[in-house]
């Protein structure tokens, strides 16, 4: 390609699954031509440098021959490379829309690599997670936990009791717990790194420019960290009856007698367990067959027991047709398994997913792309459809989580400032929802592997094989692997069980080392620990492991 022009270059790809079919669309792209590949599989697009005046039938015949279908192939302009120059006469070296994990992630590493930085946020400093996420909501869920566990504890020979919730005193707690965190984690960060906070709304005016609340604002390299809020369904009633959110339900200070929650993926069953434990009666109402429906059935089914031994009733497969507020209660008109009934509740709690942030941004004005649920396109190196603006975290439609704002935020610093041509990799991710028992997983479920084209075979460990959980007198669980038939290689592991949180990142390491269910095996693993349980399952693909003696290699 020496002495020919060369673009980055988008092209579409159906059929991607998973991260090995990435890699196998990059292996086709490069055997063509083409260069710095970035295929992303969940999006279906791959971006790399090619040279326009070749014919790409090649190309076409490649990634055919891979098993995938190749669609348009579009022009994205110049590639930049290299370091951007500092301050080279605007206001920063980078502004960052948003003042979250993400946001600050950036801010971080450009400001150690010495670009002049500011965020502009017209909320509250440090996003979602500290303020109205992660943080808040698991000081409550462990509250609650140590309310249920005190009135329903499960050992010989001890009386414990449960009095009455004050959750105002609770709430009282959290916030304060937030306002240190947001203080030492983020506020106190500013001047240690010294970057600038300009507070307002941004808009952008063009493709290089913003103004934030009417004054302009000025940089090469924009990144859009804007994060996300709760979607709400457009149930016919619904809006008029009123609701609670994952947000406006941290700040109750009173345990309502009987909550519906709409929605059992993660922040629902979480949040509505939470109120069983302080004695509220809770329907869990979904539209999916199974709670926590993106997991393995088999965790579903042990998180369902385990919510119905608490007192929750699961409403699955469950359409909401109307809600209606009458008499200062609601009544949800519910169809399910082919009858209609209705459920009656004091408040109901929406937990059906969050929105990317984009609307009020003018990304249009930018020529930056939007899809249809308004995330950010943008590619495996977080750059928009204009190559001087980035995005990162929950407004790109990545995974929700913020391990994943604060990497894609560092990584689209690097990318926009330093010319590292980074791009994501989520192999083996971890995801957790925090009930109790937790149900923790990574990597490949079973039934992505066998769409992603893997022979799979599979482990299934019902925690009752576990010793550790003879001991805490709680057997609602299952440990599942799954791995490729022939080599053995783990591609997913999910646990159900107390402390499932902390016992996947076992499997996390050995998905991203591509480790064997063998190597696991013969692992030391500690005796009287949940962690066993993944050592267990793996020997499990091989023998009976209810025969053998306890640590048995």
């Amino acid at each position: 390609m020496s002495g020919t022009a060369v673009h980055r270059v988008s092209l579409g790809v159906t059929g991607m699954t998973c991260d090995d079919c990435a890699h196998h669309v990059t292996g086709a792209i490069e055997s063509a031509g083409g260069r710095d590949v970035a295929v992303d599989w969940r999006r279906g697009t791959a971006q790399f440098t090619w040279v326009p005046e070749v014919d790409d039938t090649a190309l076409r015949d490649a990634i055919v021959a891979a098993g995938y279908r190749p669609g348009a192939l579009e022009t994205l302009g110049s590639r930049s490379t290299g370091a951007l120059e500092r301050g080279h006469g605007q206001d920063f070296d980078l502004v960052v829309l948003g003042a979250g994990s993400a946001a600050f992630a950036a801010a971080i590493k450009a400001s150690d690599a010495g670009y002049r930085v500011a965020l502009v946020e017209h909320g509250t400093l440090g996003g979602t997670c500290v303020n109205v996420g992660c943080v808040p909501s698991k000081a409550l869920l462990r509250a609650g936990e140590a309310a249920w566990a005190a009135g329903h504890h499960r050992f010989a020979g001890l009386t414990t009791t449960s009095g009455p919730v004050d959750l105002r005193a609770l709430v009282a707690q959290k916030d304060e717990l937030v306002d240190r965190l947001r203080q030492v984690k983020y506020a106190d960060l500013v001047a240690d790194y010294d970057f600038t906070v300009v507070p307002g709304h941004a808009r952008f005016t063009g493709p290089s420019s913003i103004a934030v609340d009417g004054r302009p604002l000025s940089a090469p390299r924009f990144l859009v960290a804007t994060g996300s809020t709760p979607s709400i369904p457009p149930i016919a009633g619904l809006a008029d009856a009123g609701y609670l959110t994952s947000t406006t339900a941290l700040e109750q200070t009173t345990v309502p007698r009987r909550l519906a929650v709409i929605g059992a993926s993660a922040v629902g069953l979480e949040l509505g367990q939470f109120f069983v434990h302080l004695g509220a009666q809770v329907h869990l109402v979904d539209i999916a067959e199974r709670v926590a429906p993106f997991e393995e059935p088999e965790a579903s089914e042990a998180l369902a027991g385990a919510l119905g031994a608490q007192g929750a009733t699961v409403h699955s497969g469950a359409t909401i047709h109307a809600v209606r507020r009458i008499d200062g209660h609601l009544d949800l008109d519910v169809e399910a398994g082919g009858r209609q009934y209705t459920v009656v509740a004091d408040e109901v709690l929406v937990a059906t997913g969050r929105r990317p942030n984009t609307a009020d941004l003018d990304l249009e004005a930018a020529g930056v792309t939007t899809d249809e649920r308004g995330a950010l396109v943008v590619d495996a190196e977080l750059r928009t459809t204009n190559p001087a603006i980035y995005g990162a975290g929950d407004v790109t439609g990545a995974p929700q989580f913020v391990s994943v704002s604060a990497y894609e935020g560092a990584m689209a610093a690097d990318n926009a400032l330093l010319g590292t041509s980074r791009t994501t990799d989520f192999t083996g991710l971890p995801r957790v929802i925090f009930t109790s028992p937790q149900l923790a997983g990574a990597g490949l479920t079973e039934a992505q592997a066998r769409r992603a084209g893997y022979d799979v075979v599979t482990s299934v460990l019902p925690v009752d094989a576990v010793p550790r959980a003879l001991v805490n007198r709680d057997t609602h669980g299952v440990v599942k692997l799954v791995a490729e038939a022939g080599t053995g290689r783990l591609l997913g592991a999910t646990v159900v069980a107390d402390g499932a949180g902390d016992v996947i990142e076992a499997a996390v390491l050995a998905i991203r080392h591509r480790l064997t269910t063998d190597d696991i095996a013969s692992t030391f693993h500690p005796y009287l620990t949940m962690a066993e349980g993944l050592k267990l399952a793996a020997q499990a693909f091989t023998r009976d492991v209810h025969k053998l003696s306890c640590c048995a290699a």
